[in-house]
């Protein structure tokens, strides 16, 4: 995200025009808490051009961010406005997941505010847009990670059940499993009942040491499959007790680790090109729109970078939920694709 700050900071003011940040999302913009960013900063500024340079390399945001209860209220976007208005603001930025950019889509529609949207989730559920702002990050951390338990687990011949985060979507798993080589992947969008999925599990466990004489199992989890981890570990544990005595199978939940860290190069290149096409379509007038890069739907307006287009937000948040829900064709291929590759991960 601060990648996507500077670069947009940047193509505004080398435009002429004055830029703002807004710390703590939409609840700053309602409180007004603006803060001059780039050009418009003064030297020694925090958010000055040298300043920005310096954030860029970092993860999370320098402005933070927050759940803003008072933005669902039409009320509290009117006042949002009316900040934005008073400030002499003539175009928002939001880079942000579905919630934020419902927001933005809301803001647009009722206020009149003109506003474009930079797709930001490790989770990469966000529609129209084959990846978002956050994710290779967050999957060469699970790699990393991965490959120290894998040393871990090859060492004392056990089994690792590592949950990664998804809570709709198993986007991260699902990656995540093919890069590292996982034995296996289990993640929301399979819909298994929890003696399915218990047995799937132990079967591989089972199939892994007896059969193949593999000294590691390595099973990636979804954070939104509803059997918790641990819960899964002591199941499977019980179901291969008989075939594999003293087998001991491990849990491990990544949690909020793979949410921070140095941007990988990636993200970097990527948000920085989403935050230029965003803010250059602002600066030419557009509104209620979203990047998006190298879209898997078909549609969209053009830009002048042949890996963006822009979208409607109407439309972004329509592909979102059926990203979510399992209708939408991207979701069937992730999850055709990972049933065609489940015999050979076990491999």
């Amino acid at each position: 995200m601060n990648a996507a700050l500077r670069a947009a900071a940047k193509t505004a003011s080398a435009r002429g025009a004055r830029v703002l940040g807004v710390h703590d999302g939409y609840d700053g913009l309602i409180d007004g808490r603006f803060v001059p960013f780039g050009g418009s900063a003064k030297e020694g500024d925090p958010f000055d051009t040298n300043g920005l340079d310096f954030v860029a390399k970092q993860g999370g945001t320098v402005l933070g961010t927050a759940r803003s209860e008072r933005f669902r209220s039409a009320e509290g976007r009117a006042r949002a406005a009316e900040q934005l208005a008073r400030e002499g603001v003539s175009g928002l930025l939001v880079v942000g997941g579905n919630g934020s950019l419902t927001g933005a889509h809301l803001l647009a529609v009722e206020t009149g505010v003109k506003v474009l949207g930079v797709p930001g989730s490790i989770d990469n559920d966000i529609g129209c847009t084959s990846t978002c702002v956050g994710v290779d990050t967050a999957l060469n951390t699970i790699v990393e990670a991965c490959d120290r338990i894998s040393d871990t687990a090859r060492s004392h011949r056990r089994a690792f059940v590592v949950e990664v985060m998804g809570r709709q979507s198993g986007y991260l798993a699902m990656a995540a499993a093919v890069a590292v080589g996982a034995d296996a992947v289990v993640f929301r969008e399979q819909h298994r009942e929890e003696k399915a999925l218990v047995q799937a599990v132990a079967d591989v466990v089972r199939k892994a040491f007896s059969e193949r004489g593999k000294r590691r199992v390595l099973i990636l989890k979804s954070e939104g499959v509803e059997l918790p981890t641990l819960a899964l570990v002591q199941k499977v544990e019980e179901a291969v007790k008989p075939s594999l005595p003293g087998l001991e199978i491990r849990g491990v939940i990544l949690g909020h680790l793979v949410r921070g860290g140095n941007p990988s190069f990636l993200d970097r290149m990527v948000s920085a090109r989403l935050a230029f096409a965003a803010t250059t379509a602002l600066l030419e007038g557009a509104s209620d729109e979203m990047v998006a890069w190298q879209s898997p739907v078909p549609g969209g307006v053009t830009t002048s970078d042949a890996s963006v287009k822009r979208f409607p937000l109407a439309t972004v948040l329509e592909e979102t939920q059926r990203l979510l829900d399992g209708t939408s064709p991207v979701t069937q291929r992730r999850v055709g694709l990972m049933s065609k590759v489940e015999g050979v991960l076990q491999l």
